[in-house]
């Protein structure tokens, strides 16, 4: 059997998750009215239950987000929760807190959130043996390491492929939660790794000053989709409840295009789409064209070049040429044709900081702003609003996705017959008992029927196929020929509908060991519950989650690959030819009253940021 392979896309609600599914997405996740990782994205159980309905009919999925970690006084609202979302047909839910995997549930599948910290084979090799069926993999992992984890755990894989990242290991930020009890793994992240900050060394020196150094670019790894689909990832997610429609269309249709080129060549031995229905557009997508900081393939290649947004966390767009000079009060920039009226442009000015203007008039290739600013000649400009873009895109009929069907019109004793039967062989047979009389000129009315047959209109069907088989050339009235065209349909969705298969799957108590007996808070354990599932696999010592227990002042508030060292060049294992003068440490990073410490673990080849009272040795470059 072919492996299905699905685009993930997320749903800030009902109509961006239908809007996904037009744009051919294979399944979509989604909060419930409480519990996901994004607190201002939640749905009521009534828009969840509407969105699976719709993506039902095309086979795709509706996975729900509970990914938060969950006290004690929550549980019994989160259980009764799961099961309202499985009796309105939710296809799987998307976990942090193991305090799930002892709840009496109704058999729903699990997946293990990229909260849950997904990149060491052997504790992945666990949760898929405790019943879990899916894992949304780390997003630091690279295309070795992901093929190993696949090769021992043997459990469905999901990875990011484009969007934001977060610069911390997912569900192991505080920073959030130490400078003003907004938890991160609570759903309210305040994004401390967005603001400026001033690069301090350890001789008090200010190396750089005001600049967004923990920010970084947005993932696109869409180049290496075969690659990763040889290496086990069989889900691709779209990062992005909080963004708008067009981003989510724009995304979705750049990458079904991408993998459905794929699917349909080299891949098409192995492996098969995981949806029904086909797409068309009226727009070409193209990642730049919507939010992004520039883009990064982060990891999955190793570690190779420079992967901080520094200048800005805001959408730096899409280039579009140096700026040649200004004149009067308007701008003369390279490719200037390509802007419109109402975009908006976005330059590194000449304090290192991102600026921005608003296209009031663009016409013979002059760029006429809302406010003139004082721009250097030979400034990169970037379109972070494509007005004109986004105007078609915002347009519900800017992607529609329809399912084909073949129409066979027959003869019965009592009348006539229309069969439907469509792309995955569902049947839907309409009888009209009808008066057989001849048409008057005795001509066929065939091509008339056909084109009446063929107006699907604003269903989701397409009749690509239509046959017509009578011993005589009998007429019929447009508007019963109509009726039985609306008829049919109508009750092909109902059997669609009827015949999907949702896979269950019932969790039955485990015991095998987990592969550490011994937990910090970084397991993020936050109620009884979950501290009982892990003890029942051997686990004898665990710390409170970080929440119920910090020590402020002094804790390690973040653990990353991303590394600032490297980022200023002054790495001294992958850059040691050009480190020249070693840094004095500890580097120091400051933001008004906010002050973080950097600790670097060459061995592992990662950051930890501390607060600032924090106690550390400062390793030494010596194990090479």
């Amino acid at each position: 059997m072919k492996k299905k392979i699905e685009i993930l896309a997320p749903a800030k609600d009902l109509i961006g998750g239908m809007a996904a599914i037009n744009s051919g997405a294979d399944a979509v996740y989604i909060g419930a009215p409480q519990f996901g990782a994004r607190s201002n994205a939640n749905n009521s159980i009534e828009d969840v239950a509407a969105l699976v309905q719709y993506a039902h009919l095309f086979n795709a999925q509706v996975f729900v987000v509970m990914n938060t970690i969950l006290y004690d006084n929550e549980l019994e609202t989160c259980r009764s929760m799961i099961w309202e979302l499985y009796d309105i047909g939710v296809d799987a839910l998307i976990i942090q807190d193991m305090a799930i995997m002892e709840m009496d549930l109704p058999p729903i599948v699990l997946h293990a959130s990229t909260q849950a910290n997904n990149r060491d084979a052997d504790k992945i090799k666990f949760l898929k043996d405790a019943g879990i069926k899916r894992v949304v993999l780390a997003r630091e992992l690279n295309l070795h390491q992901i093929k190993t984890i696949y090769d021992h755990a043997d459990v469905e894989l999901e990875f990011f492929v484009t969007g934001a990242l977060c610069v911390s290991f997912s569900g192991n930020c505080y920073m959030s939660v130490a400078n003003g009890e907004r938890s991160a793994n609570r759903g309210s992240c305040a994004q401390n790794c967005r603001l400026p900050y001033n690069l301090i060394d350890g001789n008090g020196e200010t190396l750089i000053r005001n600049s967004h150094l923990l920010s970084i670019k947005d993932l696109d790894i869409s180049e290496q989709i075969p690659n990763l689909i040889e290496a086990g990832i069989v889900s691709f997610k779209i990062e992005g409840r909080l963004k708008d429609v067009v981003y989510v269309k724009n995304n979705v249709s750049y990458l079904r295009q991408k993998l459905d080129s794929y699917l349909e060549g080299a891949g098409s031995e192995k492996y098969i789409k995981a949806s029904s229905g086909t797409c068309t557009y009226t727009f070409d997508s193209s990642l730049s064209r919507t939010f992004n900081r520039g883009y990064t393939d982060y990891f999955v290649n190793e570690r190779h070049s420079s992967i901080g947004s520094w200048e800005s966390p805001k959408s730096k767009g899409q280039y579009i040429g140096k700026l040649i000079r200004t004149v009067g009060n308007a701008y003369e920039i390279e490719n200037g044709e390509l802007l419109n009226n109402g975009d908006g442009l976005c330059f590194i000015n000449e304090n290192n900081e991102a600026d921005g203007i608003y296209v009031n008039k663009a016409e013979n290739g002059k760029i006429y702003p809302n406010v003139l600013k004082e721009v250097k000649d030979g400034t990169f400009i970037y379109r972070n609003n494509d007005a004109a873009f986004i105007k078609i895109v915002e347009r519900e009929d800017s992607a529609v996705r329809k399912l084909s069907t073949t129409l066979l019109l027959t003869e019965t004793e009592t009348g006539f017959e229309l069969i439907a039967t469509d792309e995955d062989g569902n049947v839907s047979i309409v009888n009209l008992e009808h008066a057989k009389e001849q048409t008057k000129t005795g001509e066929s009315i065939e091509e008339n029927i056909k084109t009446q047959l063929a107006k699907t209109g604003f269903t989701p069907y397409t009749a690509n196929e239509i046959n017509i088989m009578f011993s005589q050339n009998w007429f019929l009235p447009i508007s019963k020929i109509n009726e039985m065209r609306r008829t049919v349909y109508d009750q092909l969705t109902e059997i669609r509908l009827a015949n999907y298969k949702r896979e269950e799957h019932q969790l039955v108590k485990t015991s095998h060991p987990y592969p550490e007996t011994k937990l910090d808070f970084m397991y993020n354990v936050s109620n009884k519950t979950a501290r009982k599932f892990y003890e029942r696999h051997g686990v004898t010592e665990i710390e409170k989650a970080f929440e119920l227990q910090w020590d402020p002042g002094k804790s390690r508030v973040m653990t990353t690959k991303y590394c600032i060292k490297y980022e200023l060049k002054k790495c001294p294992i992958h850059q040691k030819d050009i480190v020249g003068v070693k840094v004095k440490e500890p580097l120091v990073l400051k933001q008004g009253e906010l002050e973080y410490k950097l600790k670097f673990n060459c061995k592992p080849c990662e950051m930890e940021i501390w607060e600032k009272d924090a106690e550390f040795e400062i390793e030494e470059d010596h194990f090479h």
